[in-house]
């Protein structure tokens, strides 16, 4: 079907793949940087400083890009139009199959990994450190507790994301959409970040004991991840996804 434009590469060449997803890594990794860069510049009063750090991300981004489609040229759409609804279907649910590969790879496999070895660094470098510098120690393990904390928060958001994932391939594919139906778990989702609240767990870090319902949380609490309000968490809803709006 007519959706490849470009160069191709040559799968058998193990080290030029292997480059480009480093690259595609790499220019992703700069656009969401500059973006955050820009943010802080607006922050800051300087909007020169911020429409640069935002003109470069998005520069970034076509690099990406073009990185990506090299990579995945089965996704490489030339004229829509010359494709029929089989093929759209076919192109959309291979957009959807990599985004739960990588879904599932991050809560089964680089969530759990980044939190354990956030754990065990804290507390190899801890004894070392705090033979020489007791308050860079204390700092670096606070950081490293963070880190496993927040890795530990995204486990489940990532597995969010694969379900809903799921539930959209599903639904492309004309499969039986399941009746959703508001979660008697008593989780709460944040809707600014994705971050699961989980009552069995609490948020000992903030003060909330494992066990707490998300409605007995003070109302100003903060979520644990980006920070906004309680206010913005609502309830949790397993493989929650707007069918009507896939087409068919």
């Amino acid at each position: 079907m007519p959706i490849r434009r470009g160069h191709r590469v040559d799968t058998s060449n193990p080290s030029t793949l292997a480059n480009l997803e480093a690259a595609f890594g790499g220019e992703s990794m700069a656009n969401r940087k500059y973006l955050f860069f820009a943010d802080v510049a607006k922050q800051l009063g300087n909007a020169e400083l911020a429409k640069l750090f935002r003109d470069t991300a998005q520069q970034e981004t076509e690099h990406a890009f073009a990185h990506f489609r090299l990579l995945h040229p089965e996704l490489v759409v030339e004229d829509p139009a010359t494709l029929s609804e089989a093929e759209k279907q076919t192109v959309l649910s291979r957009c959807l199959e990599l985004a739960i590969e990588g879904e599932t790879y991050e809560y089964t496999t680089m969530y759990p990994e980044f939190a354990a070895q956030a754990r065990s660094d804290r507390d190899q470098g801890a004894s070392a450190e705090f033979e020489e510098q007791i308050d860079e120690s204390r700092e670096h393990a606070g950081i490293f507790r963070s880190a496993a904390r927040n890795f530990g928060l995204l486990t489940p958001v990532e597995h969010h994301h694969a379900d809903r994932y799921s539930a959209a391939l599903g639904a492309l594919k004309g499969e039986p959409v399941q009746p959703q139906t508001i979660s008697e778990t008593g989780l709460w989702i944040c809707k600014v970040c994705g971050v699961i609240y989980i009552p069995a767990d609490g948020d000992p870090d903030s003060g909330i004991a494992a066990g707490t319902r998300f409605e007995d949380i003070p109302d100003d609490w903060h979520c644990p991840i980006c920070g906004t309000r309680k206010a913005n968490f609502m309830p949790y809803v397993s493989g929650e996804i707007s069918i009507t709006q896939l087409p068919r």
